[in-house]
């Protein structure tokens, strides 16, 4: 199995900063994408922001020029740096990826438990 844990969440002040951190584990052959969802309560789940193992990277319209995604290849890791954080960013910040546990897996998508984020004075 693949197991993706989240770090990094906490209570901010708006205008402040975070930096959310996800680490996959166990059998990994190799990791396509990396992604980060959020999901605010009575909201539906939406796509935040994405990468692919060659580093090309999308952002949703509301957090473009604030969030940056990244990931390290080599730790199996991806990151979000969100800047200028805004109330309306207060949700539950949760990682995906699509992976191959060994050669020949077709792959599957797995998901983190998640991490809050609560942006408020």
């Amino acid at each position: 199995q693949v197991q993706l844990v989240e770090s990094g969440g906490g209570l901010v002040q708006p205008g402040g900063s975070l930096r959310l951190s996800c680490a996959a584990s166990g059998s990994i052959f190799s990791i396509n994408y990396m992604r980060w969802y959020r999901q605010a309560p009575g909201k539906e789940r939406e796509l935040v922001a994405a990468i692919t193992s060659a580093g090309s990277t999308n952002y949703a319209d509301s957090v473009k020029g604030r969030f940056t995604i990244s990931r390290d290849n080599a730790k199996n890791t991806v990151y979000l740096q969100m800047n200028n954080l805004k109330p309306g960013d207060t949700a539950v910040y949760l990682c995906n990826a699509g992976a191959r546990r060994y050669n020949g897996d077709y792959g599957g998508s797995y998901w983190g438990q998640g991490t809050q984020v609560t942006v408020s004075s």
